[in-house]
Formats: structure tokens, sequence, C-alpha cells
């Protein structure tokens, strides 16, 4: 092994060695002055301030050398100490100044990550505002296609109104051009058959027979009688030998009779049954109810009418639900009978006739129906007014019927030709009829009660009322008019040549609408209504103070009241599809 080659070897690590520490001192000669750069700069110019001195001093008075090295020398070391404690300081306010400067950062990072977070919801929110924006558009876009759509049906809806109108008019022209020509063929008819009759009465009346007192005898007819014959019967002055066949042929009248009632049913609209009389009894005293016998949810919407037959044992109770229901009142109860169906809307008014196989009933879809109790499709349907028909009532003359309606018209119809024969108009909708002998009694919302001709539909008379009228009721003896108004009022009017007037009133009682119905006893002893309140209100009409209240069993206004005309039982329904039959018992 070489010596002089491990000596160099030695020689060269050392040689390392000490260029790696002289690299390590003047990196940290360059950290360390680079951090007291400034120090040294001020250190420098503070030395340069105490050569300026001394030489200010040398140059007044030159003290000995070496007071001049002992002062400087302290100057020095008061100099030295002064800017070690200054970089203390400034060491210090750089730790503060880091740490503040740290807490700033910090501040900043977290202030950074909110701001973060806050332009993320920024960029969230703007994403839904344009997505907010595009379903605006597109419920925009939709809402002006709907409104499009709206207007063409509109558009449609007056065209097809008006082709109604038209097509309502030109049928109502049909019918009464039908109507005229029927009456026309009718009379030319009639005329005939009154020839045909007065040639037969003239034949019959020229025709003599000889009636022969002893039973047994048959009579004879020859048209040149004997002489022997005459002087025959000569002697006889008392007994009638010679008669017409008017007198001596009833078959033949009655031939004539069948004749003409098959004519006037030829076109008719009615049976020979519905012609029969129909036994009705008759209210001594009407009991006053007191209780419930019984309360049922009479139909699927709110029940608008109500009336019993004449026979007290059925009840007839129309409603919203667009149906007429027929109810047996039988030992205290309702018992459903029947449903008749036919009309497109709701049903205002329903009334029985005479006999108690028809039922007469107003409706929205402006018109009125007949129906027969037998059979659930109207047999007739009168149609002419332009609005909702608010009452529909049987007149006093067979086989006609009368309409009021919210189209300011009082309308005459007969059954036979299903055609309207009379119309009258007048300033304010009508809310209710009543019919009386040759008398029809409308009333209206205009405060009047008006009095028509029946046999020309004219206005006769007006009478004043306090309030709006929602509803009529005549007494049995059709001679007292009682009206329900919407001052919460009853009216009772005597009809004759009086016209005195009572008002019945009470606490708690209020109309609950444009079509309240109030109704007179069969007896003529009380008035009874519904209220708002839901309870029914009896009044005495002697007295003139209330007889009872009836609470407690509708949760909604009452509609409607109807008293039996054999007084025993008493019906009140509700729009809350409600109705209670109530008794004295």
């Amino acid at each position: 092994m070489d010596p002089g080659g491990a000596s160099r070897r030695s020689s060269r690590s050392a040689e390392t060695w000490r260029g790696h520490i002289i690299q390590q001192l003047k990196h940290r000669d360059r950290i360390q002055s680079a951090m007291f750069r400034d120090l040294i700069r001020f250190y420098t110019g503070l030395l340069e301030k105490t050569s300026l001195t001394k030489g200010f001093l040398s140059g007044s008075g030159r003290p000995p050398a070496e007071s001049c090295a002992r002062s400087s020398l302290q100057q020095l070391k008061k100099t030295t100490g002064e800017l070690a404690y200054k970089v203390w300081e400034l060491q210090q306010q750089i730790t503060v100044k880091e740490c503040d400067l740290q807490e700033l950062q910090t501040r900043l990072q977290k202030e950074g990550g909110r701001l973060a977070e806050a332009s993320e919801a920024k960029r969230a929110l703007r994403d839904e505002v344009e997505q907010v924006r595009q379903k605006n558009k597109t419920l925009k876009a939709a809402y002006d296609a709907l409104l499009q759509r709206q207007r063409e049906a509109e558009s449609k809806l007056r065209e097809e109104k008006e082709k109604e109108e038209r097509v309502l008019e030109d049928m109502m022209h049909q019918k009464k051009q039908a109507a005229a020509r029927m009456n026309h063929r009718n009379e030319r008819r009639s005329r005939a058959r009154q020839a045909t009759v007065q040639k037969q009465l003239q034949t019959a009346a020229r025709s003599k027979v000889i009636v022969d007192s002893s039973p047994s005898t048959p009579t004879s007819r020859s048209t040149s009688p004997k002489p022997e014959d005459q002087d025959k019967s000569g002697g006889r002055g008392a007994t009638r030998l010679f008669r017409s066949a008017s007198a001596s042929s009833p078959r033949f009248f009655s031939s004539i009779r069948e004749m003409f009632d098959r004519k006037r049913r030829g076109h008719s609209v009615r049976s020979l049954e519905e012609d029969l009389p129909f036994p009705v009894g008759i209210c001594l005293s009407a009991r006053v109810p007191v209780r419930p016998l019984q309360v049922l949810e009479a139909h699927e919407q709110g029940i608008n009418a109500v009336r019993f037959s004449f026979g007290s044992d059925l009840l007839a109770t129309g409603g919203t639900d667009r149906v007429i229901k027929l109810w047996d009142v039988r030992a205290g109860s309702l018992t459903h009978r029947a449903t008749l169906d036919g009309s497109t809307e709701g049903i205002t008014c329903v009334e029985f006739d005479h006999t108690g196989r028809r039922i007469l009933a107003a409706s929205h879809n402006k018109s009125a129906l007949l129906w027969r109790l037998d059979d659930s499709v109207p047999k007739v349907t009168l149609t002419g007014h332009s609005r909702k028909v608010t009452a529909a009532r049987f007149t006093c003359v067979p086989h006609q019927v009368v309409t009021g309606s919210t189209d300011r018209t009082v309308r005459l119809w007969d059954l036979n030709r299903a055609a309207c024969v009379q119309q009258g108009e007048v300033a304010s909708f009508c809310s209710d009829l009543v019919c009386s002998d040759s008398r029809i009694i409308s009333g209206h919302f205009d405060c009047k009660i008006r009095v028509w001709d029946s046999r020309t539909v004219s206005c006769v008379q007006e009478l004043p009322s306090q309030g709006r009228v929602t509803s009529l009721d005549l007494s049995s003896d059709r001679r007292q008019l009682l009206s329900c108004c919407r001052d919460d009022c009853l009216q009772l009017l005597d009809l004759r040549w009086t016209n005195d007037r009572m008002c019945f009133r009470a606490d708690g009682f209020k109309c609950g609408g444009d079509s309240t119905k109030a109704v007179i006893s069969p007896d003529g002893c009380y008035l009874a209504a519904g209220s708002a309140d839901g309870a029914v209100y009896i009044w005495n009409v002697s007295t003139g103070g209330l007889e009872a209240r009836l609470p407690d069993q509708h949760s909604s206004s009452i509609t409607a009241v109807s008293w039996s005309l054999s007084g025993e039982h008493f019906v009140s329904v509700d729009r809350s599809r409600r109705a209670v039959l109530w008794s004295d018992i």
C-alpha cells in the first residue's frame, strides 16, 4: 500500500471538510447578515455620526489622546448597549408583527374559504336563477298558450251562445208556427164537426118518436106518422107524445162528448186518468212541530226545494245535484221511493199537481220540467227562458202552468202543446210565483209584489214590499198572501179589498238567501220559515208573536220548509244536504 497516496487522500478529504464548513459559514453569514442588514446600516450611520463628533471636538480643543480614546470607548459601549436594546425591541416588534401577520394570514385563509363558499353559493344561485328563468319562460309560454286557448274558447262559447239563441229563436218561431197551424187545423175540424153535429141535430129534430104510456108497448119511430095515430094521441093532452133525439138518445150525446174529448187529447201530453179527481184531506188544526222524527242526508249536494203532495203521503225534494227525490211519508218516517232525473242543472222549485200524479220543477238550465210519478224521465220540457227559472206553478186552469225567471219575464204555458201561450215582461228578477183563481202573483227583487191577469198575463196591480222578495205562499182559502223578504221580515197580506198587512220578526231570525222559502200552515194559524243560523222559526198569526223555535238539527242555512196539508208533519231542508221531519208527537 502506498503511504503517499494515503496521505494525499487524507489531505483531500480534509480540504473537502473544510470547504464544506466554509460554505456552511458563508451561508449562515448571508442569512444572518440579511436579517441584520438594516441594523448594520443603522449602526454604520451611528459610527459616522460619532466620527464626525470626534472631529468636531478635536478641532475645538484637542484633549490628550488617552482621554479621547477613553471617552470614545465609553461612548461606543453606551451606543452599543443602546443599539442592542433597540435590536431586542425590534426583534420583539418583529415577533409581534409576525404573530399579527400569522393571524392575518389565518383570517385571510378563512375569509378566502368563505369567499370560495360564497362564490360557490353565488354560482349555485346563478344556476338556480337561470333555471327559474327557464321555468318562467316555459310557464310564460304555457300561460300564453292557455290564454290564447281561453280566448279561442270564449270566442267559441260566444259563438255557441249566439248560435243557441238563434236556434232557440228559430225553435220558438217554429213552435209558434206549428201551434198556429195546429190551432187552425183544430178550428177547421171543430167547425166541420160542429156543422156535422148541427146537421145530425137537425135531422134528429125532424124525426119524431111515438111514446106509448104502457111500459110493455115498444116505441117506434116514423118519419110520416099516420093520421089515425095522431088521432089516437090527440086524446092524451097531458102526455108528451113526441120528443127530439136530443132528449131521447143519451148515447148520441155521449158519442159527441167522446168525439170532442178525443179531439182535445189528440195532441195532449196528459192521459185520461190524470183528469180524474184526487181526494184531498182537510186540515182542521195544524200541529206545531216540537221535536224531530227523522234526520237524514237526502241529497248529494244542497237542497233547494221541498213540497208535500196534496194527499200528504208523498214528499218531493229538489237540490243542486240536479235530481228530484220522492219520499213516502209513513209512520212518522221518510222512505225513499224514486228519483226523477233529466235536469242538467240544479232544481230551484218543485210542486205537485192536484191529482198527485205529476210533479213540476224549475231548473237552473233555463227550463221547467214535468214528470209523471211512474216515470223517471221528464214527460215535458218547457224551454224559452234566457236565464235560470226560479219558480214553476200549476195554475187553476187545467193543463196550464206559469213560470218566472231571472230573465225578467213571466210566461204562461199550455201543457197540451208544450208551448208558451202568453208572456209578461217586468223590470226585475222574479223570485217566486203563486196562483189564485184568475190571478198570478209574483215576487221580485225590486221590493215589489205584482198581480197578473192569468188570461192575458198583464200586470194589473203592484204591491210594495219592505225588501227583496224571496218567496210567496197562499193560505188554503186563497185570502192571505205570505211573503218572505231579505230584510228578515215575514209579511202577511190580506188579498181582499182591505189589503191589511202584518209583519212578523224575531230575535235571531235572518233570511239566509235570495230563495229562502216560508209557508203558511194548512189551517192558516201559523207561519214558518228557516233561518241562516239553522233554526226553524214558527209564528202565531193571531197573536203576532213567536210560537216556537226549533234549533240544533241543521248545521247550515235552511233553504225551504213545507207543511203537509193534513197538518200532521213538517219538513225543513238546508244547504248541507240535510232534511228533517218534524211533528208534535
